[in-house]
């Protein structure tokens, strides 16, 4: 399965070579053209007999992690983490560490022996340790070193009633509509580009943009889904099972209108599930791609995602589904009708 199989692999920011290789192996035989840049991103092209606008598709290779920043003379790993992350969410959480996969489990000292102010208040981030079941510094040095990246250690798969559950769902949900789009055909020339470096800056999508030159973008994204217990109405975001979510309005880009338009009618004259995301938090790729030469119209589309940032998110497969299908409709739109303007 797809999404399964991009969720396994470890992709940390700055380090997403194993990711990269997997889809090159998926998009070599269908693109026209796979190409690099210098910073990492994987661009593939498809160039159809009709000419039309430039269109960029963009969904980002990397996760949120850890780096081990030293080792103890315990042989115990000193960590930082790579992207935002929750620290409260990551004791006794399993762990792998390096290319090799060293397995190992994030620690922190045990309940009876805090004072009771520590039992008071979440475990610091610095007050966490990897622990690989080295008995040195030495024995650990064999095997790790500094710099090395930490991966949550989760195997995906389907549960329940059509739920996904895997880590880094941010953004390999993303990573593979474009794998289910880089299969169809559409009268444009279509450039995908699976970028690098997003949960640290947005910084692939800035030198992808420059590279392509887009007349139009499209960003694909996992995006928070706040239909858990004890949060209120107003705050969901997003609810699972309500199909893709719009964004009108993040961090780092207010949407296009004409687009944001375009996309919304398209599910609506398609009977296609959507939802509007309510919340203006968090930044995307569409932030620096809309930047981007003289500027570019970008729209966002996301498949809403429970725990995202953490070792296990939680998805609808109908929602990514249904993701693929606007996707589809949005581009034959424009394939048809051109970039919207008004």
């Amino acid at each position: 399965m797809l999404l399964q199989e991009l969720s396994n692999l470890n992709g940390i920011s700055g380090r997403e070579d194993e990711v990269r290789a997997y889809i090159y192996e998926k998009a070599a035989g269908k693109a026209d053209e796979v190409r690099f840049d210098a910073l990492g991103n994987l661009i593939a092209v498809k160039r159809p007999k009709a000419s039309g606008p430039v269109v960029m598709l963009a969904a980002h290779m990397d996760e949120v992690g850890l780096m081990v920043t030293g080792i103890d003379k315990s042989g115990m790993l000193k960590i930082s983490p790579v992207g935002s992350i929750d620290h409260r969410v990551l004791v006794s959480k399993p762990v792998t560490v390096g290319k090799d996969r060293i397995k190992g489990v994030i620690g922190s000292k045990p309940i009876h022996l805090q004072e009771r102010d520590e039992q008071r208040r979440p475990i610091e981030m610095q007050s966490l340790f990897v622990d690989i079941g080295a008995n040195s510094k030495e024995d650990a040095e064999q095997v790790v070193k500094p710099g090395d990246m930490v991966a949550f250690d989760t195997q995906a798969g389907v549960f329940g009633q059509g739920r996904f559950k895997g880590k880094a769902l941010d953004d390999r949900a993303g990573c593979a509509v474009l794998l289910k789009l880089l299969e169809m055909d559409f009268d444009l020339p279509l450039y995908l580009a699976f970028t690098v470096q997003e949960e640290i800056g947005a910084r692939g999508a800035r030198t992808a943009a420059y590279h392509i030159k887009p007349s139009v973008a499209l960003v694909f994204e996992a995006t928070s889904a706040g239909d858990t217990l004890e949060t209120k109405e107003h705050k969901m975001s997003t609810r699972l099972g309500k199909g893709p979510a719009v964004t009108f309005m993040d961090r780092s880009v207010v949407v296009n209108r004409p687009l944001f338009k375009r996309i919304r009618d398209v599910a609506e004259h398609k009977g296609i599930n959507y939802q509007l995301r309510q919340m203006t938090t968090g930044g995307t790729d569409a932030g620096p791609i809309s930047q981007s030469h003289t500027g570019v119209p970008t729209g966002v589309i996301s498949v809403p995602c429970r725990y995202i940032h953490s070792p296990v998110s939680v998805m609808d497969l109908s929602d990514f589904e249904d993701t693929v299908k606007l996707a589809a409709a949005v581009l034959e739109s424009i394939a048809e009708r051109g970039v919207p303007t008004e």
